[in-house]
């Protein structure tokens, strides 16, 4: 797919980044490109209406997403430009201690131990279908909290999307939803 390409051309790798041995790709090039973003934004919209909505139970309250939620912090990058298109609200998730008021929490795995998100509570109604957005997949356990939040609120999480996955560590088995990625690695 041509637009595929064209997204996974303004990558950028660095080698060794955060760790040794680890090769990063960076999506932020992408958003210094307006024809870049702009492609990236209508391949996921894309893919929302094509196969994410027909996914919507016939009895849910609206047959549409209700609430785009990303993940601290480059799906916060992504989730407001898509919650817009879809006359969806947006939620974000963060790491402790960094929202106000009252808010609902999810431990999740780190490589050298444990984090905790949260989101406000209240922010998602019961019944609300949800749509989960963060830049990359690895191990899952992130995405898998950010479900955890969205249930805990009595939310239903219909999907998950990701600019990249790094398949070989199976991250997207952990979720309560079906994952997509736009492009795919397997080093």
């Amino acid at each position: 797919m041509a637009d595929v390409e064209f997204i996974k051309s303004h990558l950028a790798e660095y080698p060794d980044f955060p760790k040794k041995g680890i090769l990063f790709q960076d999506f932020l090039p992408i958003l210094r490109s307006p024809l870049a973003f702009e492609t990236l934004l209508t391949h996921f919209t894309h893919h929302i209406t094509t196969t994410v909505i027909p996914r919507i139970p016939a009895d849910a309250p609206s047959r549409k997403i209700d609430v785009i939620v990303g993940l601290d912090a480059r799906g916060f990058l992504i989730g407001p430009s898509l919650a817009l298109r879809l006359g969806a609200a947006f939620v974000p998730v963060r790491k402790r201690g960094k929202l106000p008021g009252p808010c609902v929490q999810a431990v999740y795995e780190k490589e050298y131990g444990e984090d905790i998100f949260e989101m406000q509570a209240d922010s998602i109604k019961p019944g609300q279908i949800v749509l989960v957005v963060d830049d990359v997949i690895a191990t899952g356990g992130s995405a898998k909290a950010a479900g955890e939040l969205v249930a805990k609120q009595g939310g239903k999480t219909i999907g998950y999307l990701f600019i990249l996955a790094v398949s070989f560590l199976k991250g997207q088995e952990r979720l309560d939803a079906p994952a997509y990625s736009i492009i795919e690695f397997n080093e």
